[in-house]
């Protein structure tokens, strides 16, 4: 795994293009989602045969920063499902199964077989339950943590922050008996704090979406996919993020 950086935007010991990185949500029916949170299945697949016929490869985040400590990241994306919709097993899991792809899945080990409560707006959608989770992993996808019950951990007290994310990965890996090395911050939002937060926890890597000054491994930028995005947009995300963001210190 990539070298941790010295402090929280300066001193990496290695510096490395920006990796591209896609943010999904829920893999369903899309014709209620005032949050532009969901893809179709159909959707999915057409975006997923969009990076084949471009030579790239969805894995997860594991993999891909793996393969960048390498020097063999060439031609991977990462793909990452925030929130632990119980629509990733039924829906999402085997299209990224045609498709040869791997994914990381980050879940709400406080909220299990709940639902998006979080969201004021829209329809609810269920949450994975501890089986449903089981289940993508022992089918390849990594899991992460995406905090305990999706809170603003840069509104947090010190004591909610610590729980959030300590606590996350202490459930997640004793649901798991594995080690859960990869977070993600609730909303995107994140700061210095947060930051800290989470690389203190043990976290070798975190995902954000605009990490704005913040660059590392721990502030890891991603680049929102929704149901509008066909071939066209796909390619302008795709070069516009190379351009947009700086390289990520600390990732050769």
């Amino acid at each position: 795994m990539a070298a941790p950086v010295d402090s929280p935007t300066t001193g990496s010991r290695a510096t490395g293009p920006v990796p591209w990185v896609a943010m999904y949500h829920s893999v369903g029916d899309c014709s209620d989602d005032p949050y532009r949170i969901t893809v179709t299945p159909d959707r999915l697949e057409q975006q997923l045969s969009w990076l084949h016929r471009r030579g790239l490869r969805g894995v997860s985040m594991a993999d891909l920063l793996a393969a960048r400590a390498r020097g063999e990241g060439r031609g991977l994306v990462g793909l990452t499902f925030d929130d632990g919709y119980a629509d990733f097993v039924t829906n999402a899991l085997p299209v990224l199964a045609r498709w040869d792809c791997g994914a990381t899945l980050f879940v709400l080990p406080g909220r299990l077989a709940g639902d998006n409560a979080w969201d004021p707006l829209g329809p609810r959608k269920p949450l994975l339950t501890a089986d449903g989770i089981r289940q993508a992993a022992a089918e390849g996808v990594e899991i992460g943590s995406h905090s305990l019950t999706h809170v603003d951990l840069t509104k947090a007290d010190d004591d909610t922050l610590r729980a959030e994310v300590t606590e996350s990965r202490t459930r997640l890996q004793e649901l798991l008996n594995s080690p859960v090395d990869g977070f993600c911050y609730p909303y995107g939002t994140i700061d210095a704090r947060a930051m800290d937060a989470v690389r203190e926890a043990g976290y070798a890597y975190a995902c954000a979406i605009d990490p704005g000054d913040l660059n590392g491994p721990h502030a890891l930028p991603r680049v929102h996919i929704g149901q509008n995005d066909t071939a066209v947009r796909l390619f302008l995300k795709y070069r516009l993020h190379r351009l947009r963001r700086r390289p990520v210190e600390g990732l050769a």
